[in-house]
């Protein structure tokens, strides 16, 4: 099965080294979970996009620095790839700048938090069981400043917490969206908080967030997520 990379950020360049681009992190997470997944990235930042929505069986959208309100090119032609996927049914995963550009694209609205920046471990509870992730909640690295502020008609809730109420999203079982980072490990986001910190996230933010992180067995669901990722992108395969 092949999965298209849609990368719409990369890892800032002193952690690059060290951690590889966010695209390689989703397939060293896919791998950890026990998928032999094909890939394809398409940076489309510097407009390298898929010929067509049927090109890859599945798609992700990684996170990225921008804003979904800054509406450039290769945003409004990612909106555009995102209909036509969703027009012949195709899975779909969308995760932080993804999940928000999956909304704001099929009828939600994204702005910036009017409590501010999310970093750090966070914990999101179930608003509904899903047997694919087979647990109440679920604990993942943060890193926002926006959210998704009204959902679109279509979507589902399918993880809140306090901090993000449209903390996940489902779309007709076909699409899966999260605000956190399945992604991100504990030691990347420690650093990227700490490079972060007094120039883009406040201080005492970023320090609560670190907290969080040097805790005593500080850890994330990541691996449950990405077979609830998995499961979505597969979906089709499945029948």
């Amino acid at each position: 099965m092949k999965i298209g990379i849609l990368a719409t950020g990369i890892t800032p360049d002193e952690l690059l080294g060290e951690y590889g681009s966010y695209a390689q992190m989703f397939v060293r997470l896919f791998e950890a979970a026990g998928y032999d997944f094909e890939y394809a990235v398409y940076d489309v930042r510097e407009d390298h996009f898929p010929d067509a929505a049927s090109e890859c069986d599945g798609w992700l959208i990684t996170g990225s620095k921008f804003g979904v309100y800054d509406d450039l090119p290769w945003m409004r032609r990612l909106k555009t790839l995102i209909r036509a996927i969703d027009e012949i049914e195709r899975p779909l995963v969308g995760i932080c700048f993804g999940h928000q550009i999956i909304a704001a694209t099929l009828g939600g609205r994204v702005e910036k938090y009017r409590d501010g920046w999310g970093v750090g471990l966070h914990h999101y509870c179930l608003t509904q069981r899903d047997p694919q992730l087979g647990i109440e909640g679920f604990t993942l690295n943060a890193m926002h400043q926006d959210q998704v502020v009204e959902k679109p008609p279509r979507a589902v809730v399918v993880a809140s917490s306090p901090f993000c109420p449209y903390a996940a999203l489902s779309y007709d079982d076909r699409i899966l969206t999260l605000q956190a980072h399945p992604e991100f490990s504990v030691p990347f986001e420690a650093q990227l908080v700490a490079a972060r910190k007094g120039s883009v996230i406040p201080d005492e933010v970023a320090d609560a967030g670190l907290e969080t992180l040097a805790a005593v067995g500080a850890a994330t669901d990541a691996l449950a997520v990405a077979h609830w990722m998995a499961a979505t992108l597969t979906r089709a395969h499945r029948g």
